[in-house]
């Protein structure tokens, strides 16, 4: 499991849907039309960092299933589609085990 990085307040980053969830306010407040100047530019400004932040944690999880799915002989990206399958058992089911080895 990772650690949460800290911002330069020393508070946990957010997390990608935590973010993500707060750059979807920021928008509706924007799009809202209530803010005054000032606190629409500074909730922009807010909005501009989270969307940032996001992009840059797509880019690593990027990166990391392209470490994790390989390159191919001419450095070509092997690309497999992503399985979307739940990995925690459902209630009142037991847990799988891993794979026997070979």
């Amino acid at each position: 499991m990772d650690l949460p990085t800290m911002n330069k307040e020393g508070a946990p980053e957010p997390s990608f849907e935590e973010a993500l969830g707060e750059l979807e306010r920021i928008v509706r407040e924007l799009e809202d039309g209530s803010l005054g100047l000032e606190e629409a530019m500074t909730r922009y400004e807010q909005g501009v960092a989270l969307l940032r932040r996001c992009q840059g944690q797509l880019r690593q999880a990027e990166q990391r299933i392209l470490l994790l799915t390989g390159l191919g002989e001419e450095g070509q990206a092997i690309l497999q589609p992503f399985k979307h399958e739940a990995t925690a058992p459902a209630k009142g089911e037991t847990p799988r085990r891993g794979r026997k080895p070979l």
